[in-house]
């Protein structure tokens, strides 16, 4: 569950080396791929709804991780 609170936390503040840091530990192969598309928007923007739309995906991705947890351990 801390993974994904402080991965929270560092989009929300804009600490990519440390979100980068989550991606490569992290054993949720979906959040890896979540950050990874987000940094390489970010990174090599395109187009900036590109890196809109993967920062969005990856707090939804966050927010559902988190509340799924908090209905596991009750």
């Amino acid at each position: 569950m801390l993974e994904y609170e402080y991965a929270l936390n560092y989009v929300l503040w804009g600490r990519w080396d440390d979100l980068f840091t989550i991606m490569l530990r992290t054993k949720d192969n979906l959040l890896e791929k979540k950050i990874e598309h987000f940094l390489h928007a970010y990174y090599y923007p395109s187009q900036q709804i590109n890196v809109e739309q993967s920062h969005d995906e990856l707090l939804h991705y966050l927010e559902h991780a988190m509340a799924s947890y908090h209905v596991n351990i009750y």
